[in-house]
């Protein structure tokens, strides 16, 4: 270790090896999470999680969509479109409607979990 990191905080470290181990560890994935940051900011709005918990019940334009969510079409749309953007979702026209759909199922069973997980702990 480099004598900056060692007096880092102003304490010796104590636990070498698990320091070095959690290092080595996080080295791993360092690389991943500018990713998983931004991933996270774009699911830490209310509206986007709706939206693909609404869709877990199947295809909606994006009228029908705003109905649900009590939000404009523009607003609706704007949401959707970050949405699709990151792959999360699919839109198919038919004339003037747009329609959307879920295209990660592995997301929804990651939020479908995280809603378990949050239930239990709140009780």
């Amino acid at each position: 270790m480099s004598q900056v990191s060692e007096n880092m905080c102003g304490l010796p470290c104590f636990e070498r090896d698990k320091v070095s181990a959690a290092r080595t560890s996080l080295t791993k994935e360092e690389h991943l999470l500018p990713e998983l940051a931004g991933f996270y900011k774009l699911l830490g709005n209310t509206t986007r999680l709706r939206i693909l918990l609404a869709l877990a019940e199947g295809e909606l334009c994006v009228c029908d969509m705003a109905h649900v969510l009590e939000l404009s079409v523009a607003a609706t749309s704007h949401q959707l479109k970050l949405l699709r953007d990151q792959g999360w979702l699919r839109s198919r026209h038919d004339r003037k409607m747009v329609y959307y759909q879920l295209y990660s199922a592995s997301l929804l069973k990651a939020l479908k979990g995280d809603l378990e997980m949050l239930e239990a702990r709140l009780g």
